[in-house]
């Protein structure tokens, strides 16, 4: 294994940061590659802890010369959001300069060339933090960017042009759902990882073979022990899955069975009162149309301070708000329904 530590400049004068890249290179010029990176919303730590737990694993099979193709590890790829504290409180979803989300405006590139990204001298921090990330992540076969939601199920979002063919790699990772989606207008670094090939020749695009995906490794506080072991087991049998790795005593993957939906069938739920949430279901639940999902208490006390929130249709619910205050037209969960949303949203779904 090989560390090195990229640097990226601040905005002011004497401000840097840094982040460390593990290498493990593999033995096989014709094996698959893989890219793995967590934390790129310094606060979803769920990744983070998984990648602590596989490190290991890849050390041992490095050592029993199981490494086939080449595997990038960057355990915490924000280094910027890290950093940032207001009011001691953290801050990792939004870069304070810009206010942008640190996982949006990723170059979306016509081709899988590192050679068309804008240079790493220019922009804002954030900026050059992405165009640096993207260096690193493009050209590989396997892309896997680990996220966690607030309150939530383990789910993939996998972009249309690779699915079926990734059905393996949600069951090797065991995963609950997986969102399919088509359309990438914000930048987000699973969109810039995928959007380059699907313009090119099929020998180059591969799809067959490419793993591209947001992993959402269910919610904030998720992050103990036990979880972080059973994901790192999860993100090894993929990579064995794939011919990253080689392990004999691990079987292919069974056939996935979790819920597999369009993006399109998602009902985020905004909230129509502003208040304290009572929620009648937790991630996971099942429920038919009209069941009562969240009372909304806006004017405590009062014979008509709540407000109840009903399912428009059937379906799952996959996550919902960790936070117990919600202001108005803020979503409450994400229920994904047996049907198309009657607001239907392309794109990403939050800010």
């Amino acid at each position: 294994m090989q560390k090195s530590i990229e640097r990226i400049a601040g905005d002011s004068e004497g401000v840097s940061y840094e982040f460390p890249v593990f290498r493990f290179e593999g033995s096989d010029r014709a094996a698959p590659s893989a890219y793995l990176q967590a934390a790129l919303h310094a606060g979803e730590l769920p990744g983070v802890v998984a990648i602590d737990a596989l490190m290991p694993m890849l050390t041992k099979a490095e050592a029993e010369g199981r490494i086939q193709g080449d595997v990038t590890i960057v355990p915490q790829a924000n280094p910027v959001g890290r950093a940032q504290y207001h009011f001691g409180e953290h801050q990792g979803r939004f870069h304070l300069g810009t206010r942008n989300n640190f996982n949006r405006g990723f170059p979306l590139l016509a081709a899988p060339d590192t050679k068309l990204l804008p240079d790493t001298a220019l922009g804002t921090a954030d900026q050059r933090l992405k165009t640096r990330l993207l260096q690193l992540s493009i050209g590989h076969d396997i892309v896997l960017d680990l996220h966690c939601d607030d309150e939530g199920l383990a789910y993939l979002y996998v972009h249309t042009s690779l699915w079926p063919h990734m059905a393996d790699c949600a069951a090797a990772m065991g995963v609950d759902a997986v969102v399919l989606w088509d359309e990438d207008t914000d930048g987000t670094f699973e969109g810039a990882s995928i959007m380059p090939y699907q313009n090119v020749p099929a020998d180059v695009a591969r799809f067959d073979r490419r793993v591209a995906t947001t992993v959402e490794y269910r919610g904030m506080l998720d992050v103990d022990g036990a979880l972080a072991a059973s994901d790192a087991e999860g993100l090894y049998r993929l990579l064995v899955a794939r011919g990253a790795l080689v392990d004999t005593a691990l079987p292919a993957p069974a056939p996935f069975t979790g819920t597999v939906a369009p993006l399109e069938n998602i009902d985020m739920m905004p909230a129509p009162r502003a208040g304290a949430v009572l929620y009648d279901v937790k991630p996971g639940d099942r429920v038919t149309k009209g069941a009562r999902l969240a009372t909304i208490v806006h004017a405590p006390g009062e014979a008509d301070g709540r407000t109840e929130v009903f399912a428009p249709q059937a379906g799952l619910i996959l996550t919902r708000r960790s936070r117990r205050i919600i202001r108005g037209g803020e979503d409450l969960l994400k229920l994904v329904g047996d049907s198309k949303s009657a607001d239907a949203r392309s794109g990403t779904l939050e800010d």
